[in-house]
């Protein structure tokens, strides 16, 4: 086989599964790792993909955002059952920091424990959680976003600065081992990066479509994280390699 038509497979190979390893792509083709490996060097040197230990993942990087109503007709069912499953996590008397979302506005529907003090920049968060008896309701203020309907900036982070909670719930366009959790808007990434300082705690509520994707800009490597929730469309493979890591992993149902 030669050298381009290799390179064709491997390029055809990470756009269907975006993550690739040395050890099935030499299989699968019939040629030496070491041959593999030289075609991932030489394939990353041109920008057609990023090498990992062991393989390579696809180096397309998005600074495209949905709308928040885009997203909110999107995957209805696995983030209710996310939502749902994070919900669980939340004890009486917690002290949180909710991202904005359409993952985490189904979280605060689900709530039900009590005695809780909830941090969002999220209007609908807030006006879902308002309505529920014993839940103290903070919103950070700030520049909001029409498109992800989020309060973001300095002001934002200003206010979360002042504040130390049990458990921050975030969600992300997309996350990866290599690239860790990200977001398309540097602004909305420094955010949620604040939450994430403030929490002893961090989840991640994120659907099985953002695994393996990267976008623009980096909210927090994955050593930040505590836990994953998922729903169970999730690739085990790509779930063991956030397990190997030390994550907890939740599957929702």
């Amino acid at each position: 086989m030669f050298t381009e038509e290799r390179r064709q497979l491997i390029s055809e190979m990470l756009s269907k599964q975006s993550r690739i390893k040395v050890n099935e792509i030499s299989e699968l083709l019939n040629v030496s790792e070491s041959t593999i490996r030289r075609d991932l060097k030489e394939m990353e040197e041109m920008g057609l993909l990023s090498r990992t230990h062991g393989g390579a993942v696809s180096f397309s990087v998005t600074n495209f955002e949905p709308s928040f109503n885009e997203k909110e007709t999107s995957n209805l069912e696995e983030k209710y059952s996310i939502g749902k499953a994070a919900a669980e996590m939340i004890k009486d008397g917690d002290t949180l920091v909710i991202d904005s979302g359409t993952t985490t506005l189904e979280l605060a529907r689900n709530i039900t424990a009590k005695n809780i003090s909830v941090i969002t920049n999220s209007i609908d968060i807030a006006s879902v959680l308002c309505q529920k008896e014993n839940v103290e309701v903070i919103l950070t203020g700030g520049s909001l976003r029409p498109n992800t309907r989020a309060m973001v900036g300095q002001i934002a982070e200003n206010v979360i600065k002042n504040f130390r909670v049990d458990k921050a719930f975030i969600g992300a366009n997309g996350i990866s081992a290599e690239a860790g959790l990200t977001t398309p808007n540097y602004t909305e990434a420094q955010t949620k990066k604040a939450m994430i300082d403030i929490a002893n705690k961090v989840i991640i509520v994120i659907d099985s479509s953002k695994f393996n994707k990267v976008n623009l800009a980096v909210i927090s490597p994955v050593s930040e994280i505590t836990t994953i929730i998922t729903d169970s469309a999730a690739d085990r493979k790509v779930l063991a390699e956030f397990e190997e890591l030390g994550i907890e992993l939740k599957i929702s149902h």
